[in-house]
């Protein structure tokens, strides 16, 4: 006979009162500024996943690389969280591993391909891959907010400002790769 398995109860019920704690044991209102941070990279930690879904299929490079920014984004939200900064961090190199894969894809596109304001969305890949780059602008807004109340780590910034800009490249580059013809941005 198999011994059954114990299983973890996710439900502590510490947050039914409207409060939630941080790595440190300090606990706040769940509608406290920070939370607000942390949910907004939890959603675009999802719609990263969500846009794996299809982009690991035709993409496994920039697959990869999005898979690693999701244990990146994790763990900013640790630091965030406030964890120890000497036991979790994200190191200076990810910045440039991001500004790198972009480079590339620009590269690997039409001369022209930023003339203009393209119009969000194109192929379905490139859509979801749209929604969160536009998820990650208010995961960055959410944080600089929480800069002008308390000290927020450097390396947190930075990274959600390059992982955008390398989330938009890669949506235009989807879009070039599938042969999706963008529409531009034309004020008349």
């Amino acid at each position: 006979m198999s011994k059954a398995k114990s299983v973890i109860n996710v439900s502590t019920k510490a947050g039914d009162t409207g409060e939630s704690g941080l790595i440190d044991g300090v606990r706040l209102p769940k509608s406290s500024q920070i939370f607000a941070v942390l949910g907004d990279i939890d959603e675009l930690n999802t719609w990263i996943g969500y846009s794996l879904v299809m982009l690991s299929q035709k993409l496994p490079e920039q697959s990869a690389a999005l898979r690693h920014a999701q244990k990146n984004l994790y763990l900013l939200s640790a630091l965030i969280a406030k964890a120890d900064a000497k036991k979790v961090s994200v190191a200076e190199e990810e910045l440039a591993t991001l500004e790198k894969n972009s480079l590339y894809l620009q590269k690997s596109m039409q001369q022209d391909w930023t003339r203009s304001f393209l119009y969000p969305g194109g192929t379905e890949t490139a859509a979801r891959i749209d929604v969160t780059r536009a998820v990650c602008r208010r995961a960055e807004r959410s944080l600089v907010a929480l800069s002008q109340q308390q000290q927020v780590s450097d390396i947190a910034l930075r990274y959600l400002n390059r992982l955008s800009d390398y989330l938009y490249v890669l949506r235009c580059f989807v879009n070039f790769k599938e042969g999706y013809q963008e529409a531009q941005f034309d004020t008349k």
